[in-house]
C-alpha cells in the first residue's frame, strides 16, 4: 500500500442552517490511527461523513482521497440487528468492492475473510446468525468487514462503545493492525483507553478544532 496523508484546510460543512464544521485543518497519515473526540455534536460524524464521502464540504478542501477506496464501520446500534445473513456473510460484505455484488470470492477473499475473523475472534461464529449476536460480537462483526476491505482508509465510528472489555481490546488491537499494514485509520471516540492508543488525536467543539496533539499520546 502506498503511503498517503488525507488533509483537510479550513473545511466548513452545513447540514441544513447548521455550521457542523467551520475551518478545519487536520492531517491524517497512512500507518497511524487517528482519534476524533469531542462532546456530542461536536462535528466528528459530519467529519466521518465527508471523509466517507457521504458528505460534500461547504468551503475549504480535502485532499489525498481521490481514487482512494474507503471502508466505512458504523456503530452496531446504526445497523439492523435483524439481517437475515450469516457472521461469515457479513465480513464477506467487506471483499465487494474487489468482487461485486454477485462476484465469487476466490480462494484470496476467503483467507481475508478467515484472517480477518480470526483477529477478532469470530472463527467460531462464521456460521451463526447475525441476529443471534451480542451488541459487542455483532460491533466485532462489522469491524471485521471494514477490514477485510483491505482499503486505504478505514473510518470507524464509536467502535468500543457499549462493548465489554475483552471486546474493547480486541477492536483497538484490529484497529492498530490495520494501520500498521498502511492504512489512515480515523475512529470517533469517547473512549479514554482508545484515546490513550490512538497515535494522533484530533478534538473538536462545535465544529471548530479545540485541541490537536499530533505526537504518539500512549502505548501502541
Amino acid at each position: 500500500m502506498n503511503a498517503l496523508t488525507v488533509r483537510l484546510a479550513e473545511l466548513s460543512v452545513r447540514r441544513g442552517p447548521t455550521l457542523a464544521l467551520a475551518d478545519v485543518d487536520a492531517a491524517f497519515p497512512a500507518g497511524s490511527t487517528t482519534a476524533l473526540v469531542g462532546h456530542n455534536g461536536s462535528g466528528k460524524s459530519t467529519l466521518l461523513d465527508v471523509l466517507a464521502g457521504a458528505l460534500p464540504a461547504t468551503g475549504g478542501r480535502v485532499t489525498g482521497l481521490a481514487g482512494v477506496p474507503v471502508a466505512y464501520v458504523p456503530q452496531h446500534s446504526a445497523v439492523t440487528p435483524d439481517l437475515p445473513i450469516t457472521v461469515g456473510e457479513t465480513i464477506a460484505m467487506g471483499r465487494w468492492r474487489e468482487r461485486g455484488l454477485l462476484g465469487r470470492l476466490r480462494p484470496g477473499d476467503r483467507a481475508v475473510v478467515a484472517e480477518c475473523a480470526a483477529l477478532l475472534g469470530l472463527t467460531a461464529l462464521l456460521a451463526a446468525p447475525l441476529s443471534r449476536l451480542s451488541g459487542g460480537q455483532r460491533q466485532r462483526a462489522l469491524v471485521a468487514q471494514g477490514l477485510a476491505a483491505r482499503a486505504a482508509v478505514l473510518l470507524v465510528d464509536e467502535p468500543t462503545a457499549g462493548v465489554d472489555d475483552a471486546t474493547r481490546r480486541a477492536l483497538l488491537a484490529a484497529l492498530g493492525a490495520e494501520a500498521a499494514r498502511g492504512a489512515v485509520v480515523v475512529h470517533a471516540t469517547h473512549d479514554e483507553e482508545a484515546i490513550a492508543r490512538a497515535d494522533h488525536v484530533l478534538a473538536l467543539r462545535d465544529g471548530r478544532v479545540d485541541v490537536r496533539r499530533l505526537s504518539p499520546v500512549g502505548p501502541g
